[in-house]
């Protein structure tokens, strides 16, 4: 049987991919059912494929990994009877950087092994910048892969350490690692999350009934009707079993914090707390921002649906212009055009989006969208903006020109094919075709997540590295492969 795939399309491909949402829970009745929600939750940080694993008394550790979709794979009975258990993890992915562009079913986490003390599965959120030597190094030494993930090279590090137990291999393995990792792992009766020591990708501890749970994201405790506890901090390991609840240490050598500022613009669902803050307000102040530092004359502020919504609604309260669903998105295209023919193809993000042409006719029209990376969806929905006779279009972009490539955990195009990186502000907006085209700066990011002084740049409190250059940790493979870093100034 051929399996479907959730349809590549064009105004998908034009935004930078959050590359995999992990859950974990331990100490419930069916984990398989609760991870499925709490996956189907996380399903805008990775569509390709998913994963659950769970461990029973009875018939030991199980295992599921499928293509596509949470809902069209963990729902039906017959999948969810061979995952029983009261503890588990899941994991959902877009390709990283082991298959660019292409999931196969060998990389769909988590992924398990047996140890001398038992068997133990491991979910990973980032990426590990320094996996081809590592990889390179445990071959060498006898291991075999069976993927082309990075996150496998945390198994086979595990498997040579001496450490006592699960967790302090686990430990001693994620201590040789470099770059962005948020991991849920479990054993038999022992759930652990460990979040990198600059914090750079997201992980949140929850209760649920006698239960725990962690997650990339509280939107995914809220489905399951968890209690959000706290965030788990960065460089922090800790051990969970449902008798003793939850231990708590931090093996690494501490170091700044480094959160992805990008989550905050774009990756994180709306309806999610990053760092105290909800997601949603976070935007409409970046909107707020953004109409304080590039206003413009014109008669309507329009989001580009859904992610630049909060910051439209943000744009329109600050500037005093009127706000209005200039373009409606098709809630439902999902798997519909599975084979399209080239007519169809052709149509492109006509598929996803349609322009409310009575709104939008014989308007000045502000279109506010997350960010640019390629350019190609923004001069199609200006094309249609203009088709349905609106008779300016000014851009306004709810983050900095993403003129750099990320290397922890974010599927961002090769360098020369960002839009910013070889065009400066006012050949991007001639490239557009549009009237006026302005970013928000790093400073007014900044000051919209919480800074109020800006980006400190001694010091600076997020990893900004898609739009500064700076990369809090060196991305050694890419160095190696002849990657060039910004120069210092």
């Amino acid at each position: 049987m051929s399996i479907q795939m959730p349809p590549a399309h064009p105004f998908d491909d034009d935004k930078l991919k959050e590359e995999c949402g992990i859950f974990g829970v331990v100490g419930v009745t069916d984990a398989a059912n609760f991870i499925a929600l709490g996956l189907h939750a996380l399903q805008h940080r990775g569509q390709e494929a998913g994963g659950i694993v769970t461990h029973d008394p009875e018939t030991g550790f199980n295992q599921a990994r499928r293509m596509g979709y949470v809902r069209d794979n963990f729902t039906s009975a017959d999948i969810m009877k061979t995952l029983p258990g009261g503890i588990g993890i899941g994991h959902v992915r877009y390709s990283t950087a082991g298959n660019k562009g292409q999931t196969a079913i060998r990389d769909v986490q988590p992924f398990f092994g047996e140890f001398a003390m038992g068997g133990a599965a491991i979910a990973h959120n980032g990426n590990i910048t320094n996996a081809d030597a590592l990889r390179r190094e445990l071959i060498d030494r006898g291991s075999i892969f069976q993927s082309s993930s990075d996150s496998e090279c945390i198994i086979h590090l595990m498997a040579r350490s001496m450490g006592r137990n699960i967790p302090d291999r686990m430990e001693e393995a994620l201590r040789k690692v470099e770059g962005a990792f948020s991991v849920v792992a479990m054993t038999r009766t022992k759930l652990v999350g460990v979040r990198d020591p600059l914090g750079v990708r997201p992980l949140v501890l929850g209760k649920v009934g006698d239960g725990w749970a962690l997650a990339s994201e509280t939107c995914a405790l809220d489905i399951i009707g968890a209690e959000f506890v706290r965030e788990i901090e960065p460089g922090e390991m800790v051990v969970i079993n449902a008798k003793d609840g939850v231990a708590s240490h931090f093996p690494f050598r501490p170091q700044n914090s480094r959160f992805c500022i990008f989550e905050h613009v774009y990756f994180s669902r709306p309806d999610s707390i990053l760092g105290g803050r909800s997601v949603y307000e976070t935007r409409r102040q970046i909107g707020i921002e953004l109409a304080r530092e590039a206003p413009v004359e014109a008669d309507l502020v329009c989001p580009v649906p859904d992610s630049g919504t909060p910051a439209a609604i943000g744009y329109a309260h600050e500037s005093g212009i009127p706000y209005g669903m200039g373009i409606i998105r098709n809630q439902y295209m999902g798997r519909t055009f599975i084979e399209p023919t080239e007519q169809i193809r052709n149509m492109g993000v006509r598929l996803k989006l349609n322009v409310n042409r009575a709104l939008i006719k014989g308007k000045r029209v502000i279109l506010v969208d997350d960010s640019v990376v390629r350019g190609t969806t923004s001069r199609k929905i200006k094309e249609m903006i203009l088709d349905a006779g609106a008779a300016e279009v000014h851009f306004r972009i709810a983050s900095p020109p993403t003129a750099w490539p990320c290397f922890y955990g974010v599927d961002t195009p090769q360098r020369e094919k960002l839009l910013a990186a070889t065009m400066t502000e006012e050949e991007m907006r001639q490239h557009l075709g549009v009237d006026s085209l302005r970013f928000i700066s790093l400073d007014g990011l900044y000051r919209a997540v919480g800074e109020a002084k800006g980006r400190n740049p001694k010091k600076p409190a997020y990893c900004d590295a898609c739009f500064s250059g700076e990369y809090p940790v060196a991305p050694a493979d890419m160095i190696q492969k002849g990657f060039v870093l910004k120069a210092a100034e």
